[in-house]
């Protein structure tokens, strides 16, 4: 097996409904511009408020995809 090499970057989802979906919102969106993605790591998780309620939920995420040859 070769030696491989990937790239981490940070993204950031959004969801008015969940951590989970942010976190789906994330990755479909990053697969729609980069190839093999591999792992997805959530770093961080918050929410926003608006007059005292959740308006939206936000998953910050490394991802990581390898290095094409």
């Amino acid at each position: 097996m070769a030696e491989s090499v990937y790239k981490i970057i940070e993204i950031v989802g959004t969801s008015p409904t969940s951590w989970e979906k942010a976190a789906a919102a994330a990755v479909e969106r990053a697969s729609s511009t980069l190839r093999d993605l591999r792992v997805a790591e959530v770093c961080e998780q918050d929410v926003t408020i608006s007059d005292g309620k959740v308006e939206s939920y936000r998953v910050r995420l490394k991802i990581s995809f390898k290095f094409e040859d």
